[in-house]
């Protein structure tokens, strides 16, 4: 259950050398369960012990103790426990004992402080005579503290303990390891099985040993006495003795004698200076139990009159208390006050739960449900967790009764969850449409805000136009409202339909956005332009100034209590981090924001598609399709639209990596129209390029060129580098796939000079990874230009003759063979620059991509000359091409996945697996990466 300490094993240790001058006593003390008696048996085990005789002793049960008289001569280790139930005659024989301990022996005496007859002298009142050469020492036990606990939840249930139940499991333990152990066992018993919750943990009861121990020291207390406990217990918390005296209704003379009684037998304790209630936190739910109803109504109604008092008003403490004391008409007034400050605080987590719990309860006035309604609504609105909150409004706005403006007040906050948190976009547009006509009328405000809301481009269908059409609406409503809160958030509407289409006005629309508001409600929507602002600048490619808007969105959305908003600005920051190249650790930060958003998977649908980029990048192509299809959380396509395109983007190219050519152009034309239907064109910048190429090499070529041609005339002129940058590409692949046999030199040469353009734009942006992909086709299309027949095998013995298609199509890329060694100065160039792209790609951790780059370039390598017949022997290490494909096949491609991503046989690839298997004693593909140095 629990280490002795090393200071104490130590000193025990000195004290049992067979050289040692003198004794030692060592008094250990702990509460109830802190493991005084695991401590003996660890010390009876000490290798210093075993010189010694142990004698254990334990007080209070009658048994004499051994050796009565202390007549040894030999060195003994006397183990005494539970001294605090030790009767007078037995006290006087263990300080004789004590007094008599010879050289080299040693005592520990164990005991509950809280239960000694006389407080801090566990000996008795009695004077203790300590022998000259006897070395005293006190341990008091202390409770485990919270990785002790998860370690005990992890050995008795198993699972990941974090978070909210490994603190509630230690806060209502009090770290007691008895106490720990024994809910544990609890929560391991019951059914249904235990999943890992707080509300679980709250809902196990108390443990029985816990509850009799603390039930039979209350009831060791005079019947005048008892109340006092059961105020402890109504209050749940330490308190201060004027505020027990009162909940408890004894008055302050019999009170403060009932107090003192408590301490003394231990029902109570001093948590703090001046503050009092049960040692263990559980306690107190076993003693309210026990309490008769009427007299557990009379405490809770004056628990509440003096949370009442205090300043600054506990108001939820308050509800609760007058919901327990059976007064409904107090507990809603101090439940509207609880919720409207938690939100104003910006804690808003707080003020739903409140909320969601009160709402739920049955028989709840209609004129209450309306006041407390909107109140849940708008924290839910800023907060992260939504889902039982949309269930709650979606019943409520049904309730004929409810006042218009409530019910179309209610409506706007359901839409806007609906759509921003939960994700269920297509029911949210027809929530936030009939709010916006419920309210057009008779508040032109919130009207504004649901128009506003309308006018984002962000979700899958309505084109452009109609988004512009709100957008004019919302805006005049505002005019008409006045409110400056809805006029900053028609303003963030538009910021973010400008920055989305690539407006120039859009970055003084930014500028506009009251950053510095010292209104709360003005400075939440100003946080969500400028973090929507961000995000779309991201998309875009300005990401220096996606830096400094994320930057201040997030501290704005931080002070003035937006969490949602705040977690958006994450999601931000890790698609900035994967398009600029700053991949170290990326793929955990991924993970740890979809576990911290684990109930609200919608919020991290950023996550998702950046660990699913990785995991492509990297070859764990059945893990990378896992995270691009959300894990099963939420369908791909109800992502946003530029979320959906890069999702698709990268199934696509996985598809033609693959070679599944006929899958790859389905995904292009699905997404491709998509897009197109919502018309913001820049959104298409990580689709493109692969869309282009699947529909090209599935043979459509006539669909590839309208791609190409609708991607060009939808950016314009508008200032958007990264689907700039992507719409060359674009072109670059169309030139190389479609690339005439009379005029294929050419028209790849012409392919090459394209991909150096999007390289050169993608470097300035900078996006590291694209850039490299880009110059990786410039040299491919150079190489292929100056190839000639049956040159391959001459180039590298290792390509197999009957390897699936090129090195293109395992990049997503053209397909095309090498003809010849290169040998014109162009071809070595194009050498040179696959060498700097291998390098990027493995400085990146792109596993895959550099091993396919690396594969690339053996096929064009010239051969050396003086290069001795057939392989060289590599014995029990391994080859450079075994290396390469164990590292593939550790992260998860397949033997054909492999062959192509390296231009061999699945035969070929199949012996080196089992080469380098063999090699490192592997046992298994995964077991290679282990071996390889890499963690999967």
């Amino acid at each position: 259950m629990i280490a002795a300490p090393e200071s104490v094993l130590r000193a025990l240790t000195r004290a049992l050398a067979p050289e040692r001058a003198g004794a030692t006593l060592l008094f250990v003390e702990g509460v109830a369960g802190g493991g005084k008696s695991h401590l003996l048996r660890q010390l009876a085990g000490l290798p210093g012990a075993a010189g010694a005789v142990p004698l254990w002793w334990r007080c209070g049960v009658g048994d004499p103790p051994p050796e009565a008289g202390g007549n040894r001569r030999e060195p003994t280790l006397w183990l005494v426990d539970d001294v605090h139930r030790a009767d007078e005659d037995e006290l006087r024989e263990l300080r004789r004992v004590l007094a008599r301990l010879e050289p080299g022996s040693a005592a520990a005496v164990a005991y509950r402080p809280e239960e000694l007859g006389v407080p801090g002298l566990p000996l008795g009142g009695s004077p203790v005579t300590y022998p000259h050469r006897l070395t005293v020492l006190r341990h008091r036990l202390t409770p485990w503290d919270e990785e002790r606990v998860r370690r005990a939840a992890v050995a008795a249930l198993g699972g990941d303990w974090s978070g909210e139940s490994l603190s509630r499991l230690h806060e209502r333990t009090g770290g007691v390891p008895r106490v720990v152990v024994d809910l544990l066992a609890v929560l391991r018993e019951q059914q249904p099985a235990f999943t890992g919750t707080a509300a679980e943990i709250d809902a196990a009861g108390v443990p029985t040993r816990l509850a009799e121990l603390v039930l039979s020291r209350t009831h060791a207390l005079a019947p005048a006495h008892r109340p006092l406990v059961w105020a402890a217990a109504v209050l749940d918390r330490p308190v201060g003795r004027a505020e027990l005296i009162a909940v408890s209704g004894l008055g302050t003379e019999t009170g403060s004698s009932a107090l003192l009684r408590a301490l003394a037998g231990a029902a109570l304790t001093e948590r703090g200076e001046g503050r009092y209630g049960f040692a263990v936190p559980l306690e107190a739910a076993a003693v309210r139990d026990c309490v008769p109803g009427p007299v557990r109504q009379d405490l809770h109604r004056r628990a509440a009159q003096v949370w009442s008092r205090q300043q600054p008003v506990a108001w939820d403490a308050v509800a609760e208390h007058h919901r327990a004391a059976g007064d409904s008409r107090g507990w809603l007034r101090a439940v509207e006050k609880a919720a409207g400050t938690a939100a104003a605080s910006g804690r808003h987590q707080q003020a739903v739960a409140l909320l969601e719990r009160t709402l739920a309860a049955p028989g709840l006035p209609p004129r209450a449900r309306a006041r407390l309604a909107p109140l849940l609504a708008r924290s839910a609105v800023t907060g992260l967790r939504s889902d039982q909150t949309v269930e709650v409004l979606a019943q409520i706005v049904q309730d004929a009764s409810l006042p218009p403006a409530v019910r179309g007040e209610l409506r706007l906050d359901l839409g806007l969850m609906l759509c921003n948190q939960m994700g269920r976009f297509p029911e949210g547009w027809r929530v936030l449409e009939v709010a916006a006509a419920e309210l057009r009328e008779v508040r032109p405000g919130l009207a504004a805000r649901a128009m506003a809301a309308l006018s984002s481009p962000y979700w899958p269908g309505n084109s452009l136009d109609v988004h512009r059409s709100w957008l004019v609406q919302a805006t005049a409503a505002a005019d008409i409202s006045g409110d400056e809160a809805m006029r900053t958030a028609v303003l963030a509407s538009r910021t973010g339909l400008a920055m989305s289409c690539a407006d120039p006005h859009a970055w003084d629309l930014v500028k506009e956005l009251p950053a510095e508001s010292t209104d709360p409600l003005r400075a939440r929507q100003a946080a969500r332009g400028l973090c929507n602002a961000a995000d779309f600048a991201v998309w875009l490619g300005f990401y220096e100034r996606a830096e400094d808007l994320l930057a201040a969105g997030a501290d704005l959305s931080a002070r003035s209590g937006a969490p949602y908003t705040e977690y958006n600005a994450l999601g931000t920051r890790l698609l900035q981090e994967w398009w600029t190249g700053r991949w170290t650790g990326l793929s955990e930060r991924c993970e740890d924001f979809v576990a911290a958003t684990s109930d609200m998977p919608f919020i991290a649908s950023d996550a998702y598609v950046v660990r699913g980029l990785l995991a492509v990048a990297q070859g764990d192509w059945a893990e990378a399709m896992s995270w691009l299809s959300q894990r099963g959380t939420f369908g791909t396509e109800k992502l946003p639209v530029p979320l959906v395109a890069t999702a698709v983007g990268a199934v696509i190219r996985l598809a033609l990596a693959r070679q599944d050519v006929t899958v790859a152009a389905e995904h292009a034309h699905a997404a491709w129209a998509v897009v197109a239907e919502k018309g913001v064109w820049p959104w298409a910048a990580e689709l493109a390029p692969w869309a282009v190429e699947a529909v090209a090499r599935a043979g459509d070529g006539t669909a590839a060129h309208a791609m190409v041609r609708d991607f060009t005339q939808g950016l314009g002129g508008r200032d958007a580098p990264a689907a700039r940058a992507a719409l060359v590409w674009s072109r670059a692949v169309l030139a190389e796939t479609e690339a005439p046999a009379r005029q294929r030199q050419d028209e790849l040469l012409r392919a090459a000079e394209l991909y150096r353009e999007a390289a050169s734009a993608y470097g300035a942006l900078p996006r590291p990874y694209s850039q490299a992909l880009a110059a990786e086709g410039a040299a491919r299309c150079v190489l292929a230009a100056d190839a000639e027949p049956d040159a391959q095998a001459e180039a590298d013995p290792d390509v197999d003759a009957d390897a699936d298609s090129g090195p293109a199509a395992a990049a997503g890329g053209p397909a095309g063979r090498p003809d010849r060694l290169p040998g014109r100065p162009a071809a070595l160039a194009a050498i040179g620059e696959l060498e700097s792209c291998i390098q990027r790609f493995t400085e990146l951790g792109a596993v895959w991509d550099a091993a396919r780059t690396r594969a690339l370039l053996r096929t064009r390598r010239p051969v050396r000359k003086g290069r001795p017949p057939g392989r060289p022997s590599h014995a029990d290490e391994l080859s450079p091409r075994e290396t390469e494909v164990a590292e593939l096949a550790a992260s998860g491609l397949t033997n054909r996945e492999i062959a192509v991503t390296l231009h061999l046989s699945p035969r070929t690839v199949e012996q080196h697996i089992a080469r380098a298997m063999r090699k490192t004693g592997a046992l298994s593909r995964r077991d290679l990466a282990h071996r390889l140095g890499r963690t999967l």
